[in-house]
Formats: structure tokens, sequence, C-alpha cells
């Protein structure tokens, strides 16, 4: 799974999760070992709600020479998630259908996330699962990292399994990974920690078969005839992936979108679509698929004298 190639374009990691996972030190001990290598490297980080349960993310950036020390949108290389939805967000940073996406399902559930305060009240959270999100990317591992952890006798060190997981995609020797690991974790906790990471890797390595979906969710498809052009355009909008961000509506080159009474985007105007697919790939959350089919003329259109 290895996704350095040439080192003269930097390789892009990025590390995303919820305060007090561990997300600086996955990305420390990976800056580390890249300057141990030899590599010239940038991080950018934001950081300081561990105690607030916001959200954390760290850039790491690697290379013969690393400029900016910030991934442009759509550059990830790797992205590491070491909560699910916070792996979601940031899901359309990652390059399309090439990068490689890493993620704890460890659901950290806001305490704002009710839509209603009435008792089982639906949250405000992704309902989408592993097998949703591989399918979108260009290589995808969701592995219960949090329980993985627990099982060795610490929740904290699930950052360390996600760290292992990591190092498969990256071209560094094993042993190199274990000893700047050992600089930046607690002395007592090297044995721990060397397990976690390990036990990661091998995952990664021999992940099991995802469960089969019974319940996925059918996109609902609009079909557009042109039989000036003879082309069918196909909009398929999967309603339970859509976060009614409206984005695709004011987009639209053609107006032909909006959101409807439960907030999810619905083609409004057919027949003014062009499958320009500006929707489809403005998308955050790969709610919309575009597709257009030129079919065979049924008749020889006039052509003028």
């Amino acid at each position: 799974m290895n996704v350095i190639s040439d080192q003269m374009a930097p390789t892009n990691v990025l590390i995303v999760g919820v305060g007090g996972q561990g997300v600086i030190m996955v990305s420390k001990v990976l800056a580390r070992l890249c300057q141990v290598k030899g590599f010239q490297v940038k991080q950018s980080e934001v950081h300081g709600m561990a105690k607030r349960g916001g959200g954390v993310f760290s850039h790491v950036r690697f290379g013969q020479q690393v400029w900016s020390p910030t991934i442009p949108k759509g550059e990830v290389d790797i992205l590491v998630a070491l909560e699910w939805a916070e792996g979601l967000r940031w899901l359309n940073h990652l390059k399309r259908h090439q990068g490689t996406f890493l993620s704890d399902t460890q659901q950290i559930v806001p305490p704002f996330s009710c839509r209603d305060r009435k008792r089982g009240a639906r949250l405000a959270y992704p309902e989408e699962t592993a097998r949703d999100v591989i399918e979108m990317v260009g290589k995808g591992f969701a592995l219960d990292a949090t329980e993985m952890a627990s099982e060795l006798g610490n929740a904290k060190a699930a950052n360390t399994i996600l760290l292992g997981a990591l190092s498969t995609a990256l071209d560094f020797a094993l042993d190199d990974w274990l000893e700047v690991l050992d600089e930046f974790v607690p002395p007592k906790t090297k044995a721990l920690n060397r397990e976690a990471f390990l036990k990661g890797r091998e995952w990664v390595e021999n992940p099991p078969e995802l469960p089969p979906e019974d319940d996925k969710p059918a996109p609902a498809v609009h079909r557009v005839t042109h039989p000036e052009i003879q082309e069918t355009i196909a909009l398929e909008i999967t309603e339970s992936w859509c976060k009614g961000c409206d984005i695709c509506v004011k987009m639209c080159p053609q107006r032909c979108l909006a959101l409807n009474g439960a907030q999810v985007a619905t083609l409004t105007d057919p027949d003014a679509c062009t499958a320009c697919r500006l929707c489809e790939w403005l998308c955050p959350d790969f709610a919309i698929r575009v597709t257009a089919e030129i079919e065979e003329a049924a008749a020889t259109l006039e052509k003028p004298q």
C-alpha cells in the first residue's frame, strides 16, 4: 500500500480527530521519522481543544523540498482519522479516487447533536457506514481501534494503533517506526505502545471482510433525455448522505437544484440539467453522482442548408 512514488512532489498526510485523542502525537512521530530519514518536513496543526472536545487536525508534508506547511484541498495522499465523523468531515480533502483513508470507527457524539430534546431523538451524526466510505476512495480501511486498544488494556493507545496502520502506507522500515515511537511515549508505556502499533499494522495487512449490508440507502435517480443531442442524463442523489449544505443549489449554473422540506437536495427542473457535474464535484458528502450517456440516434437530424 506504499503511496510514495517519487519524492520530487511532497507526500501529504492529514491526521484528524477530537481533542484529547492524540492527533498531535501521531503527527509528531511521523514528522520526526521523516526528518530522521533525511526529508524536508513541514507541519501545521490546530490544537488546544482537548478540554473542549473540539476538532483537532495536523498537516504533515514531507519530500525533497516542501514550501507550504498546509495541504491544498483535494491533495491529501493519506487521511488518518481518530474519530469517524471527523474523518468524514475531511474526506473531501483526500485525492479523489486515489487517496488512502484510515479511520477509527469510534463515534464521539457531541452533546449538542440532538435535533430536539425528546427521548430517543435522532442524532445529527453522520450515517455513512464503513462500506459507504470505502467505496468512495482509492483505498480505505475502517477499524475499531478504540476497542482493539481496550483489549490491550488501555483505550488511549487507539492513536498508536492508527499509527501502526499508517505505517503500512509509507516506505519506512518497521524498526525505524518503533525507534521513533519510543521517543514520544512515556517510558512505562513503551511495551504497550509497541504492541498497539504492531496490532494496527497487522490489521491493515490482513483486514477482515466487511459485513454485508442489506439496507444500503438507494439513491433517488432522475433521468432526462435530450432528443436533440441523443443524450440521457442520470442524476443520482443519495438522500441519507445529503447534509443540506446548499452548496450544489447555490453553485448550479442552471438553477435546477433545490433543498426540499427535509433540507435534502433534489432536482427540481430536470429539463434544465446539462450534466455539467459541478454539483457532483463540489458535494462534500459524495451524495450526488451524475452520468451522461450518448444514445444511438433514432433518426437523422436535419442539417441546415
